[in-house]
């Protein structure tokens, strides 16, 4: 059995709480590693006399919140530590996962051109109805199914677009091919709960909490390049960044 901890039932803290971040700080230091199989609730229960609801309440906000998964009729597991990305520059998927050593890859569901709605058309600066690229792609790292991603692209700026391009870089395809600079963007970030879609595309679980991020690229002539709306495994993505004060 894993290691255990001791709880102070006369602190302030919730015990549920003492209880996830003794697990944390065990996942923290290398004590439990990734797909370590924890004891189970009544173990846990028992051990520490306390109720299995507790335990039950510090186990579930644990795999809300990515540090454990559980695999239905075998147990809960150590889940394999975040991937952190620095909000410092604009990159590319691609260009993302290769440069933390990691194989990155897409599964191309859907490459159409369609009539540009209301919405779309503004963020790409075309009238309504004008023919643009919506491309539908699974984004994985080391073949784990990262995000869910729907990217509308201008089919002036990229004619041509197939799929062997989009099993690369688009944005090294832009600049390198087409000749075209790329200069920013502006993101959102939110968080919501995975669709049936986003369910079977990221082979996570019912109601699983997801990271919506949505992206305009723009060149440095100021064109909008792309919109991009990503559904992120909140599980296994985290993003930071440095926040200077002047």
């Amino acid at each position: 059995m894993n290691q255990l901890f001791v709880i102070d039932k006369s602190s302030p803290l919730p015990i549920y709480y003492q209880i996830e971040e003794s697990i944390k700080r065990q996942i923290e230091e290398g004590e439990l590693h990734p797909h370590d199989v924890l004891p189970s609730e009544r173990e846990y229960a028992e051990l520490l006399e306390i109720s299995r609801m507790t335990v039950r309440q510090a186990i579930n906000n644990l795999v809300n919140a990515g540090y454990l998964y559980r695999q239905k009729g075998r147990g809960t597991y150590v889940a394999e530590k975040k991937l952190e990305q620095q909000l410092l520059g604009l990159t590319s998927f691609t260009e993302e996962m290769k440069a933390r050593g990691m194989m990155p890859s897409s599964k191309l569901l859907s490459l159409e051109l369609i009539p540009a709605n209301e919405k779309i058309a503004n963020q790409l600066h075309v009238t309504t109805n004008t023919l643009i690229y919506e491309i539908i792609r699974i984004r994985l790292a080391d073949n784990m199914p990262m995000a869910l991603e729907t990217a509308y692209m201008s089919a002036d700026l990229l004619k041509g677009l197939t799929a062997e391009i989009l099993n690369h870089s688009i944005y090294q395809y832009v600049e390198k091919h087409i000749g075209l600079k790329i200069g920013y963007a502006k993101q959102s970030f939110e968080s919501t709960i995975a669709s049936e879609v986003e369910m079977a595309s990221l082979s996570i679980a019912k109601h699983s909490p997801i990271l919506l991020i949505q992206r305009t690229t723009y060149l440095e002539d100021g064109r909008p390049l792309e919109f991009v709306k990503s559904s992120y495994r909140a599980d296994r993505y985290t993003f930071t960044c440095t926040i200077n004060r002047h």
